[in-house]
């Protein structure tokens, strides 16, 4: 499957909307999740980040926005707020791309990390701005530090699965344009 989805770009966003819809399934299913108990992970803002830092040119930003609208709206989250975040966290990793391709991975990891917590951060300001009532600090951050940590899950994942590495300096596409 890898070796298929090497050359067409059109694979990769298909397999990202496949990821997402398990995912999406997986948070609406009533798993017995208890009142108290730790959160997970967000899974699917490790896959989108992990996706853009990989490889940039596979997720364009209106198939970020519109997914993550359609899951704002499913979870009854405040629409386009989370999905503004989103696209701005990822937008700001696809324009410091070449930055990551040169890191290592252990730099960015903690980039990641930064901007989870930025995220964090912004969702909370609106809210407290706008004066809605919020989930607990400790809860949002629990979340975020397990979602931080598993990240490297993911990217690894994501490479046994679909073969998603970053390009090398010298990699072209098919047209003979740099990546």
């Amino acid at each position: 499957m890898a070796e298929a989805l090497r050359g067409n770009i059109w694979l990769y966003r298909a397999a990202f909307l496949l990821f997402w819809v398990m995912l999406l399934m997986l948070r609406l299913l009533p798993l017995g999740g208890q009142a108290g108990e730790w959160p997970g992970p967000d899974l699917l803002l490790c896959l989108m980040l992990a996706w853009v830092t990989q490889r940039p040119d596979h997720l364009p930003v209106l198939m970020i926005a519109g997914v993550m609208l359609v899951e704002d709206l499913l979870l009854m989250r405040p629409p386009g707020l989370w999905t503004a975040l989103v696209v701005l966290a990822t937008e700001f990793l696809r324009a410091r791309s070449a930055l990551t391709r040169e890191l290592g991975f252990t730099a960015e990891w903690l980039l990641i990390a930064v901007v989870m917590l930025a995220m964090l951060l912004g969702y909370r300001l609106v809210f407290a701005v706008a004066f809605l009532e919020q989930p607990a600090l400790g809860f949002a951050l629990v979340q975020t530090i397990a979602s931080i940590l598993c990240y490297p899950a993911v990217v690894g994942a994501l490479r046994l699965a679909i073969n998603l590495r970053k390009p090398s300096a010298g990699e072209v596409d098919a047209m003979g344009r740099r990546l």
